[in-house]
């Protein structure tokens, strides 16, 4: 099957072919037709599956015929993180280069009074993350009325950031009569709970059992201990294979300091984390993207859906607390039909977390142990032509100064003597006798 069996236009297929692909995902398969017909969709396919075009593609097609008016956009796609945003929008640019849509994006991080400007022209998509989204609307600069298609993307990720409640809410500004298609990588009760809220009669697309990892990429826990991880991650990077890598690892000051570390001994790295500001971490992606650098340490915020090609390894340096975020991360590599490796630095402490990782994803992850760099043995021969170290002498003791001053000698106290009685004057009155 190609893209012209789905129903897409010729300036769509056109911007396609543009763009070096011919044939449709199996989500893009099951999606665009049903997209193009207004039905509302839930898709359920794992990360790297081409999701973000089977909503976008269809998208351009539909915005085509009609006409944005001010504060008032068309359609509205929420993503849970920035980069989502951003990358979202690139698609957008990519495939609709032979459409005249206008298009807005509301993430933080960016100038507000810029974004404004944008939706006071009118826009025919709006890309936003919850948070920014709502922050607007309550300054009366956005009006949610004339929407005709929302998109909730990665609806599992907005569940684990908190956004479901913000979500809702702008569901409920929207009009009833719209379609709504709405994507996640796994459909956990409170996503279920949502769409049976939000969607009318969906159709279902699962192009993979939920959670499950891509067969593509080759999994490995390697077994270390807390004290050499770092040194067992050095060692893993230096392999032949590895041309680009990502690191994740759980907490934000872990991926400065391993970015620090790394840069020390001489690996091309930079680092993007929550504590970033929007364009340094654009900044940084764009030089991983160009090769400049050519492994980056991430932390959770570049789990999900961050295309970028020819990653060929992730690393795990920290085995994530939650179990859906491994498939998530793994999924940086092995994207598009091509293969990938996995590498999970494991300790003893996370037996329970690797555990709870191979229950979701249904598998055993092989095991393997770095060999650590023995030190170099000293042959018996080049012992005894060693000189011997000599010892050094002994410092005397010092001696007590004679001008030195010495304390004084304390007096010794006389000895106690026994009471001999009273020994002064005898009162007159005990010379007194009585007459017998």
């Amino acid at each position: 099957m190609s893209f012209a069996d789905l129903g897409l236009s010729d300036e769509l297929l056109k911007a396609v072919s543009d763009s070096g692909y011919t044939e449709p995902t199996p989500i893009q398969r099951q999606a665009i037709p049903s997209v193009l017909m207004g039905r509302d969709l839930i898709g359920i396919a794992q990360t790297g599956t081409g999701k973000t075009a089977s909503f976008v593609l269809p998208m351009i097609d539909i915005l085509a015929h009609g006409r944005s008016r001010a504060r008032m956009p068309r359609s509205l796609i929420l993503e849970p993180t920035r980069e989502l945003a951003a990358q979202v929008a690139e698609n957008f640019d990519k495939y609709g280069k032979y459409h005249k849509l206008s298009m807005a994006l509301l993430i933080g991080g960016v100038s507000m009074g810029d974004q404004v400007k944008a939706l006071e022209k009118g826009v025919d998509v709006l890309i936003a993350t919850p948070g920014r989204l709502m922050d607007l609307f309550g300054r009366g600069n956005i009006l949610l009325t004339g929407c005709e298609l929302l998109v909730i993307d990665e609806a599992d990720r907005m569940l684990d950031m908190g956004f479901i409640p913000d979500i809702e809410e702008i569901c409920t500004k929207l009009p009833k009569k719209r379609q709504t298609l709405l994507f996640s990588a796994t459909m956990p009760a409170p996503i279920k709970k949502l769409a049976d809220k939000f969607l009318t009669e969906p159709k279902s697309v699962e192009v993979a059992r939920p959670a499950s990892a891509n067969l593509l990429i080759e999994q490995r826990l390697v077994e270390t201990s807390s004290r050499d991880k770092r040194d067992t991650l050095r060692k893993l990077l230096q392999a032949d294979d590895v041309s680009t890598a990502i690191i994740f690892a759980n907490r934000k000051t872990t991926v400065r300091d391993l970015a620090t570390s790394l840069k020390r001994a001489g690996f091309a790295v930079g680092q993007i984390h929550g504590d970033m500001e929007q364009p340094e971490r654009l900044r940084e992606l764009d030089r991983f993207k160009s090769g400049e650098i050519n492994i980056l340490t991430a932390s959770d915020v570049a789990a999900r859906g961050l295309d970028i090609k020819g990653v060929s390894h992730v690393f795990n340096y920290d085995v994530p607390w939650h179990p859906d975020d491994y498939v998530h991360r793994i999924g940086r590599t092995g994207r598009a039909g091509a293969t990938g490796k996995a590498l999970t630095l494991v300790t003893s402490e996370d037996a329970e977390a690797v555990a709870n990782i191979e229950k979701l994803t249904g598998q055993t992850i092989e095991r393997i142990a770095v060999q650590k760099a023995s030190a170099p043995k000293v042959d018996e021969t080049e012992r005894a032509e060693r000189p011997e170290r000599k010892k050094r002498p002994e410092r005397p003791r010092r001696e007590q100064r004679d001008d030195r001053p010495r304390q004084p000698e304390r007096r010794a106290s006389p000895p106690e003597t026994p009471d001999e009685g009273w020994n002064g004057p005898i009162p007159a009155f005990l010379d007194v006798g009585v007459a017998a």
